[in-house]
């Protein structure tokens, strides 16, 4: 939790004010902002839209009346996603974000407040709450985390593999390739980086910062051990985490990843001591976290809506995220 200097938590505590946030996602990726009426508090600051719960009432039944008082728009398909808390000088909140993928109705300012769609990792309205930081970094996180496997299918089959889900739009990968002697793994990623690069995608190692830096990768994946073990989190790469359980993903909140996995939602043959989630486990794990969580385990890309439906971002996928060149 942050006040609104980007500072920790101070020792005050205020009433915490529950607020239903909504990402209203157009079919074209862009989402709606919506700028703070005069005569509120942040005046002209841009925000998602959204309100305060009333007393007894559950977040989304408050998204679906907020956005029918204040846009005019009846929810159709929302996803609950991640929560923020955030101390502003005249209120201490806590934010429950969803993700809105369908409604019927234009949206309008009932309030008088004007609004704009902008595209993740292009806004061009200001200024933005503060609140709102996380949430606009992870906007920029693809549906789809594709995870190596070219230890099971060979390099040279994997890497034709990988230009093509590349050129599909796969964006962010994981090189995991537990089994292999350091000197392998470098070689490889010398050719699957460069690849991946043409593309624009990003890949996270799955090892250690100072391999990642020396390897040129984005970011690093660290194991749950790794997390564990960590007391923060290298500010010059994406971090992300693996997590099996609710205590788990909030440490990796607390350690301020950029995102968490989450899993095995079913059983599969690289984790068989692990016991399977199931889907209304994952959600129990994930409700209230304040990452974004991909669920992981014997999932293909068919199963993104079931994931988003029980709270993940997306789904992370090893053999699935890789097809056969046309």
């Amino acid at each position: 939790m942050i006040d609104s200097a980007g500072n920790p938590l101070a020792a005050q505590r205020q009433r915490i004010v529950r607020v239903a946030a909504a990402v209203v996602v157009h079919p074209d990726g862009r989402v709606l902002l919506a700028q703070r009426p005069p005569g509120k508090h942040y005046a002209g600051y841009w925000e998602f839209p959204g309100g305060k719960l009333e007393a007894g009432e559950a977040p989304a039944d408050a998204l679906a009346r907020e956005l029918r008082e204040e846009l005019g728009i009846a929810v159709t398909r929302a996803a609950p996603w991640i929560t923020q808390e955030f101390v502003y000088p005249h209120a201490h909140v806590e934010l429950h974000f969803f993700r809105v993928f369908g409604y019927t109705g234009n949206p309008v300012g009932h309030d008088g407040q004007a609004f704009a769609w902008q595209r993740p990792g292009a806004f061009d309205v200001a200024p933005l709450l503060p609140a709102n930081t996380r949430v606009l970094a992870a906007l920029s996180l693809p549906p789809i985390y594709g995870i190596t496997c070219a230890g099971d299918i060979g390099e040279e089959n994997f890497l034709a593999r990988a230009e093509e889900a590349f050129a599909r739009g796969l964006r962010l990968t994981q090189l995991r390739e537990k089994d292999w002697p350091a000197a392998r793994r470098d070689a490889f990623a010398e050719r699957l980086l460069p690849c991946a690069a043409r593309f624009d995608a990003r890949v996270l190692l799955n090892g250690s910062p100072d391999d990642a830096r020396r390897g040129g990768f984005a970011g690093v994946h660290w194991t749950a051990a790794a997390l564990a073990e960590a007391t923060s989190r290298p500010r010059d790469l994406m971090v992300a985490a693996s997590c099996h359980s609710r205590d788990e993903l909030a440490r990796a909140a607390d350690l301020d990843v950029d995102f968490a996995l989450l899993g095995p939602v079913h059983a599969t043959p690289t984790h068989r001591g692990a016991s399977p989630l199931g889907w209304s486990g994952f959600a129990r794990h994930v409700g209230g976290t304040r990452v974004p969580v991909y669920a992981i385990g014997g999932l293909s890309g068919e199963d993104l809506d079931i994931a988003i439906e029980h709270g993940a971002h997306g789904v992370a996928l090893r053999r699935f995220a890789w097809p056969q060149p046309r």
